[in-house]
């Protein structure tokens, strides 16, 4: 891929007589070593630089740089550090052909599914919450709908957003327990909630609450029939937040028939941190008012020099944030693209299914032990949340962690300890995690 060859950067690259686009692409392709051959689980663990004194079961709460994102990133910065005018001019205000923000759009859109001009670069899943609610033209009457499942940014975010507007929030539960969830269950929740004043739908892929994957493609199925009754002011758009089935779910963004999807890039994806994005379609960014002013739409430049309203409907570029920022982090995602490309979604979403049902198979065998996540691996995903009779989640996390095990806490009103298997497990990890858990529910 061409954007393998502009981002997968060696060590030790000297940009310093680039000082013109087609330089600085030059030198980048020049340098750009291979990929190593990843045929085995084994050879892209060893891409982490994980301390090996413990058990790495928290990978979801934000990724470790693999190999090629640590040598992308490294090669910005030098480049940065060498020559910081050239860099961000050429790289941020080039021609398309030239423009590096652009090749990250062009390596995001194969994964997502969709087309680099629908893609706005954010820095994290919040980021992109916010841009996305504060910028749906919402009126007093309209309502957000929501579930009691979601996280303390996506709520924060509606709620803020609510607040300028004048827009109702209502929350719903899809279900009474996690565990006995049903897709079916879930998508009839999700009809009876919505009401006539509902105008938005915000509902999350994998919640990190509970581990359950959401029925994404069922719900918008529904939604769908609900709207062809509608007008089309009064149709329900869906924003999702999908960072924790990004990059670990074998499903394109783009196709799950969601209005706006909300990711960070720098958690299964393996991107660098401080990186995310929001995909829609042209028709649903049209929708949208900017927030932040941006760098990366031209139109916006010529507008303000000529004293006038930008011209034609907003897009993506307008609500990628502008200002200075990391840009060689931001640069650097295309590697991650690049890697999850390699690795192929259908064999990673695979991987993940097959580490984290032997850590539910072995948590239900544990006395004591009530799993929250649904055992089908339809309704979960990469995230494994329990707890255990007489200890509280952040005992059981303090306890692990005396075993030389990470496990983690889910950050809600009701609290679970979760351990999730990603890339840089093994199934023998999965067992001696396990057995540390077990002993950990006899102490």
């Amino acid at each position: 891929m061409p954007s393998r060859r502009a981002f997968l950067v060696a060590q030790g690259v000297l940009f310093a007589a680039a000082a013109a686009p087609t330089g600085l692409l030059a030198a980048l392709a020049a340098n750009t070593p291979p990929l190593p051959r990843l045929d085995d689980w084994e050879a892209v663990r060893g891409l982490f630089r994980l301390d090996p004194a413990y058990l790495h079961f928290s990978g979801f709460f934000i990724a470790s740089h693999p190999e090629p994102v640590r040598q992308a990133i490294d090669a910005f910065r030098r480049t940065l550090d060498e020559n910081p005018l050239l860099t961000v001019e050429h790289g941020m205000f080039g021609s398309d052909e030239q423009n590096l923000e652009r090749r990250v759009r062009e390596a995001a859109a194969p994964y997502l599914g969709g087309r680099a001009d629908d893609i706005a670069l954010t820095g994290s899943t919040t980021m992109g919450l916010a841009l996305v609610y504060h910028g749906l033209q919402l009126q007093p009457g309209d309502e957000i709908l929501t579930t009691v499942h979601d996280h303390v940014v996506h709520h924060e975010a509606i709620r803020l957003s609510a607040m300028r507007n004048g827009a109702s929030v209502r929350k719903i539960r899809l279900f009474e327990r996690s565990a006995d969830a049903t897709v079916e269950g879930i998508v009839a929740a999700v009809r009876e909630g919505i009401g006539p004043k509902t105008r938005i739908l915000g509902i999350t892929w994998v919640q990190s609450s509970t581990g359950l994957r959401a029925p994404v493609r069922q719900i918008a199925d529904a939604v769908a029939e609900i709207n062809a009754k509608r007008s089309e002011d009064q149709r329900v758009r869906i924003v999702l937040d999908g960072v924790h089935g990004f990059g670990c779910i074998d499903a394109a963004a783009a196709e799950l028939g969601v209005d706006y999807f909300c990711a960070g890039t720098h958690k299964w994806i393996l991107g660098p941190r401080g990186t995310g994005l929001v995909w829609a379609s042209a028709e649903n960014w049209a929708r949208l008012r900017p927030t932040i002013p941006s760098f990366s739409d031209l139109e916006l430049y010529e507008a303000w020099k000529d004293d006038r309203p930008p011209r034609g409907p907003n897009v993506a570029a307008r609500v990628t944030p502008g200002g200075f920022h990391a840009y060689e982090h931001h640069w650097a995602l295309a590697s991650a693209f690049a890697l999850q490309q390699q690795l192929q979604r259908p064999r990673v979403a695979a991987r993940v299914a097959e580490l984290n049902g032997r850590i539910k198979d072995g948590l239900a065998g544990i006395p004591g032990l009530t799993l929250h996540t649904p055992r089908d691996p339809v309704l979960s995903a990469g995230i494994c949340c329990f707890e255990l009779k007489g200890k509280t989640p952040d005992q059981v996390v303090a306890a692990m962690l005396a075993r030389k095990v990470l496990a983690s806490s889910s950050p809600y009103a009701v609290s679970y300890a979760r351990l999730a298997g990603g890339l840089m497990n093994t199934p023998d990890q999965v067992d001696q995690a396990l057995a540390a858990l077990r002993e950990v529910a006899k102490s």
